[in-house]
């Protein structure tokens, strides 16, 4: 996966929605969370 350089996350009750762009502006990541899957999820990411 391409480096994300600008994550958009839609917040919710307990579902959250990620969208994350590179540095071009093409999108490298969609992705659909729970709030207990939210922690693991950006402790594995590289800082953005």
């Amino acid at each position: 996966m391409n480096r994300i350089t600008t994550l958009g996350i839609d917040l919710a009750k307990s579902v959250f929605q990620l969208h994350g762009v590179d540095a071009e502006g093409r999108a490298v990541l969609r992705r659909q969370l729970r709030r207990s899957q939210m922690l693991d999820f950006f402790s594995a990411c590289h800082p953005a």
